[in-house]
């Protein structure tokens, strides 16, 4: 970054369209069948509908909704071989972002956990339920 250009600039609302793309993009993640049907296909580089279908256990209709919402958001393609339609990464970069956010995830639970284990020294601090009575009919 140059000493001209702020930090205001970098953020500015001319880049408004990529982050608009960049939210387009986690919506096509959004939904847990999704991430399944991503993390199948960031494992196998190319998985028949058939193979999805088993290692899913969703009805074939269920999945061609989520496939087309994966093609739509460009994170997966198509080829049809045959009579069978078979999917792969639209690109491998997919595969590194669930990877991240696997990553992320288990820090996060790591750290809610601390926090939960932290609780356990806490002083008791209940109220029991005839202390609760006997106030409130006075």
């Amino acid at each position: 970054m140059d000493s001209t250009t702020t930090r205001t600039d970098r953020f500015s609302t001319d880049h408004r369209p990529l982050y608009e793309v960049k939210a387009n993009l986690f919506k096509g993640l959004a939904h847990p069948v999704r991430v399944r049907v991503l993390e199948v296909l960031s494992a196998s580089p190319d998985v028949s509908v058939s193979d999805l279908l088993t290692d899913t256990g969703l009805e074939a209709s269920h999945l061609s909704q989520h496939l087309s919402v994966l093609r739509k958001h460009n994170l997966v393609v198509a080829e049809r071989r045959a009579s069978q339609v078979f999917y792969r990464l639209a690109y491998p970069q997919v595969a590194d972002l669930l990877a991240i956010s696997r990553s992320l995830l288990v820090e996060i639970l790591q750290n809610t956990r601390a926090q939960l284990d932290s609780t356990v020294n806490l002083p008791d601090i209940s109220v029991s339920r005839a202390d609760d009575d006997s106030a409130t009919s006075s």
